[in-house]
């Protein structure tokens, strides 16, 4: 069984930048295929990216297409989300998971694993 343990989040201004990383232990990453998800307040948790196992392959929400960056570095069990032009709607918890099956799921339902959340804060 992995577990995954989110880092990076913090407050920052719009415009800014943070980079969120995920380090998992007790599994070998590439068996996986990896997710980014978020949770504001009162809202339900959603997709924000995915990449497949060997990180050919990536996908992402609408509303961050363009402005963040999933990767994964299996060598090191890790994979990051570089969130660039940030604003003050990126609010949330984010949280990285790991799914057994392939391709690249959007649901929360087909994530096997999660971590415990980081927050990441933009102010105005």
């Amino acid at each position: 069984q992995v577990q995954l343990v989110e880092s990076g989040g913090g407050l920052v201004q719009a415009g800014g930048s943070l980079r969120l990383s995920c380090a998992a232990s007790g599994g070998t990453l590439n068996r996986y295929t990896m997710g980014w998800f978020r949770q504001a307040p009162g809202k339900e948790r959603e997709f924000v990216a995915g990449i497949t196992r060997s990180g050919g392959g990536t996908t992402y929400a609408d509303s961050v297409k363009g402005r963040f960056t999933i990767s994964r570095d299996n060598a090191k069990n890790t994979v990051y989300l570089q969130m660039n032009s940030l604003k003050p709607e990126d609010t949330a918890v984010y949280y990285c998971a790991a799914a057994a099956s392939w391709g690249l799921p959007r649901k929360v339902g087909e994530y096997d694993y999660w971590g415990q959340g980081t927050q990441v804060t933009v102010s105005s």
